[in-house]
């Protein structure tokens, strides 16, 4: 099953269940995902690396939302962005610690023979396809720099 029918099912569920702030959190992916579709040639579907692309999309949304909400004092607008995150997140594949990225890394940068900040480019384009929905591209950033500085 699709995340695509997966999320169909759940919002299904949800109004069932009279829950509107995962219902809001979920049409809210679904509109993505069809926006999404619409752009693409007709009759074609989104592959689980583009519907795991728009799932990271909102979920980055979110946070900086909650982020300003915060610093605005809005705690009743802040709360309902991180409780649409919860329920957004649960569809994001498992996140790697920062251990496991380092270790990724390292090895990453022996086998690509990087030695300088001037191979940095080539690393993060290795590095960001292979952890593509498992690592934030900050923490790559951080760790290849540290790695390669």
């Amino acid at each position: 099953m699709s995340l695509t029918e997966t999320i169909n099912e759940e919002i299904k569920k949800a109004m069932l269940a009279r829950e509107k702030i995962k219902l809001e959190a979920l049409r809210s992916v679904k509109t993505a995902f069809t926006l999404a579709r619409t752009e693409k040639p007709a009759g074609s579907e989104l592959s689980p690396e583009e519907e795991i692309k728009i799932i990271q999309k909102l979920v980055k949304q979110r946070k900086d939302s909650a982020d300003i909400y915060k610093e605005q004092g809005r705690e009743d607008l802040y709360q309902k962005e991180i409780q649409e995150l919860d329920v957004i997140k649960v569809y994001m594949p498992a996140q790697m610690d920062e251990a496991e990225i380092r270790t990724y890394l390292q090895s990453l940068v022996k086998e690509m023979a990087a030695e300088s900040m001037k191979d940095m480019g080539a690393v993060m384009g290795a590095a960001s396809k292979a952890l593509a929905g498992k690592a934030d591209g900050k923490v790559i950033s951080v760790i290849v720099r540290e790695l390669l500085g």
